[in-house]
């Protein structure tokens, strides 16, 4: 074999080689989805012809249109949102910065100096002289990414403005679901309200009956100071009503990014809304649909390419520079073929001692990343847990609407006989405000059920990611089969 030959086969070899550790640089995130992680099936899914997963205007099923307008404005207005999309643009700029890393970099610099000074002759003394100079350069440098640290420093960029766009999601679906929450709570504390206005006029016509009853000295003053008792302790549960009705309030239009003193609700009940029936569908699916799990599957991803980027450092470092320019004593003559002058070059470099820097960089990254994996199994195992508590509580709520709407049947039914028969005086009094009491406390609870049934679904919603889905271009964690 010849010299050139020779040659030809060795520069063959070192580039094979410098391929293969440059292919192997950008290692693949680790797998950490395990077969146990996933479910078969939720334990709380119903069987029906209802729509699986939620749409993305979910909240039009409960067939508000107010709310629905308040979500558009949420979206819009809400400060939280906002600052979530600011961090977007902020990642997006970051992955400029350092993709800036992967090409060359040029700097053009101009001198010009003017100097003055004084030399001593042997036979004339002293003279002075002066001098002009003129120069105009152009530097470049460029570092050979051969072990792929600039371009897992980029994935990092990429998976940050992943992360970014992510959380966003999630802050916004948060947002809407808390704008839900607060509604129907308003609506259901204006109705609470009702009922003890409605209790409260009933105790009335009552105290108007044992009024007369006293006057002809049929009761004693007993029943009168029962019966006014009673009403004062309806009377003051209407004050806290009202400024629970007004935190409610104040919470939603903090949350539509507005001033709580101009903000008003026109429902007074929740008696409009619809409740939809949504279904989980299969639980595989459910890692897809939450953003907040595909946030923390970007941090991990990002957590490795830094990993690998900090094995990068390790490697030696490699750099061409060149500079090229003109410079003369005159102006006028700088920019000629003379005055040219010209430099290039290569380096190396390879860290010999940093008293442990970078081998602890290395070492911290790592640990980053069994942090991030433990992060990543957490948000997956919470996302299961949170279907399944949202499942729970629609069907329970559910099963307690119905009992305390026949409680509220029943006990209205009894508190209408018991007045009746203390009006024909085959019945005391005591009966008659034990009823009363039965009758009001089953309304309140009913209504406070049902505003917890209509939260349950809206948790439901949230829990299923509210109708957003992840491509398959931003995965990077799949199920083990």
């Amino acid at each position: 074999m010849s010299r050139r030959e020779a040659a030809r086969a060795h520069f063959h070899h070192v580039t094979l080689v410098i391929a293969a550790l440059m292919v192997g640089c950008a290692t693949r995130v680790p797998q950490v989805l395990t077969p146990g992680m996933v479910p078969i099936g939720f334990t709380g899914q119903r069987v029906s012809s209802s729509e699986v997963w939620p749409a993305a205007d979910w909240w039009d099923h409960f067939g508000s249109p107010e709310l629905s307008a308040l979500m558009r404005t949420a979206k819009a207005e809400n400060r939280d949102v906002a600052a979530a999309a600011a961090r977007v643009l902020e990642a997006r700029a970051q992955i400029t910065v350092q993709r800036s890393g992967l090409f060359p970099q040029l700097e053009l610099e101009a001198q010009a100096q003017r100097e003055s000074g004084s030399v001593s002759q042997p036979n004339s003394g002293p003279s002075s002289s002066t001098r002009n100079a003129f120069g105009a350069n152009v530097a470049a440098s460029y570092s050979l990414d051969l072990w792929g640290s600039e371009r897992s420093a980029v994935r990092v960029a990429h998976e940050n403005l992943k992360s970014a766009r992510f959380a966003q999601q999630a802050m916004a679906l948060a947002v809407t679901a808390n704008v839900a929450n607060a509604y129907f709570a308003v609506l259901t504390l204006r109705e609470r309200a009702a009922i003890a206005n409605e209790d409260i006029t009933a105790i009335n016509n009552l105290l108007d009956v044992i009024k007369l009853r006293v006057s002809t000295g049929k009761v004693s003053h007993l029943d009168l100071a029962q019966e006014q008792a009673q009403v004062e302790a309806v009377e003051a549960q209407l004050p806290l009503l009202e400024q629970q009705e007004l935190e409610a309030r104040v919470s939603l239009a903090l949350l539509l990014g507005q001033s709580p003193e101009m903000f008003q609700v026109a429902a007074q009940s929740p008696d409009a809304i619809r409740s939809p029936v949504v279904q989980p569908g299969l639980p595989s699916d459910l890692l897809l649909r939450r953003p907040d799990v595909a946030e923390a599957e970007a941090n991990l991803a990002s957590a490795h390419a830094n990993l690998d980027a900090a094995r990068a450092a390790l490697l030696p470092q490699f750099s061409l520079t060149g500079t090229g320019g003109y410079a003369s004593a005159t102006l006028g003559t700088l920019i000629r073929g003379p005055s040219f002058v010209w430099e290039a070059g290569a380096g190396v470099l390879q860290t010999i001692f940093q008293g442990g820097k970078l081998i602890g960089a290395k070492r911290l990254a790592a640990a980053k990343q069994q942090e991030l994996i433990a992060s990543y199994q957490g948000a997956v195992l919470n996302a299961y847990a949170d279907v399944e508590n949202a499942l729970g509580q629609v069907t329970y709520n559910q099963k307690a609407e119905e009992h305390l709407r026949r409680e509220v049947e029943s006990a209205r039914e009894a508190f209408g006989i018991a007045q009746l028969q203390y009006r024909q005086g085959v019945a005391d009094l005591l009966i008659v405000l034990q009823t009363q009491q039965t009758l009001f406390a089953a309304r309140d609870q009913l209504a406070q059920t049902t505003l917890g049934r209509l939260q349950a679904v809206v948790h439901l919603y949230a829990a299923l990611g509210g109708g957003w889905i992840e491509t398959a271009e931003d995965r990077t964690q799949f199920a083990a089969e």
